[in-house]
């Protein structure tokens, strides 16, 4: 069965529609605590335009609900393993995760 965007919870709905309205960023700084994101302290947020590009959000922003992709998958499940952390860098391209630089607590 798909996990669908109304299955998630606020601060990872917030995350996706932050990915989706940016569609190419870098996101750094983003806390995760029991396996979400975080936005106190507020991440930082570096947007891409592309010159003479389309650089509206994506369209997906705008619809109440359908099945994420793979890539949103695996980036909670990585929220999810971590539980509470500092991800570095999230790099988003064409408003999904790409890649993913985290800060981990080794004892």
């Amino acid at each position: 069965m798909a996990v669908t965007k109304k299955q998630l919870s606020p601060p990872r709905l917030r995350l996706l529609e932050l990915m989706q309205k940016m569609n190419f960023c870098k996101i750094r700084q983003l806390h995760v605590h029991n396996g979400e994101p975080v936005f106190e302290p507020a991440p930082e947020v570096v947007q891409y335009l592309k010159i003479g590009g389309n650089n509206d959000p994506r369209v997906e922003i705008h619809l109440r609900d359908y099945a994420l992709k793979q890539s949103h998958l695996e980036l909670f499940q990585h929220f999810s393993d971590l539980q509470s952390g500092i991800i570095d860098e999230l790099e988003v391209r064409y408003g999904l995760p790409q890649v993913l630089r985290i800060q981990r607590a080794v004892a």
